[in-house]
């Protein structure tokens, strides 16, 4: 079980900032922006490589929801960055998906 899967069961707490049926958002405890989200499936999906063809609803409404949430923040007019990291050389951390919204300052390229 990761860190995520105890968020979305309540195990520990987060500052959520959305939650529905099929995904929840909440702040990084450690930002890496003035605006750092993470927003992740409620399906326990690894990462990337680990995507089904099944979970392509579930994928597009991840991204519509990180539309939204991006807009609730102030992030659409300056603009945001969304990061997704697979396997260690990637730099994922959890082995949960998830997808980083950074934003609020200007974002430099490349990452890292």
């Amino acid at each position: 079980m990761t860190i995520f899967t105890k968020i979305i069961n309540r195990e520990i707490p987060a500052d959520i900032v959305y939650e529905d049926d099929q995904c929840i958002a909440f702040r990084d405890v450690s930002p890496q922006a003035p605006v750092h989200i993470l927003v992740i499936p409620k399906k326990p999906i690894v990462n990337v490589e680990n995507i089904g063809d099944e979970d392509q609803m579930l994928i597009g409404h991840i991204w519509l929801r990180i539309r939204d949430i991006a807009r609730t923040e102030g992030l659409s007019e300056s603009g945001y960055r969304v990061v997704v990291n697979c396997g260690a050389d990637g730099g994922q951390s959890v082995d949960h998906l998830h997808y980083h919204v950074l934003g609020g300052r200007p974002l430099s390229w490349p990452p890292g």
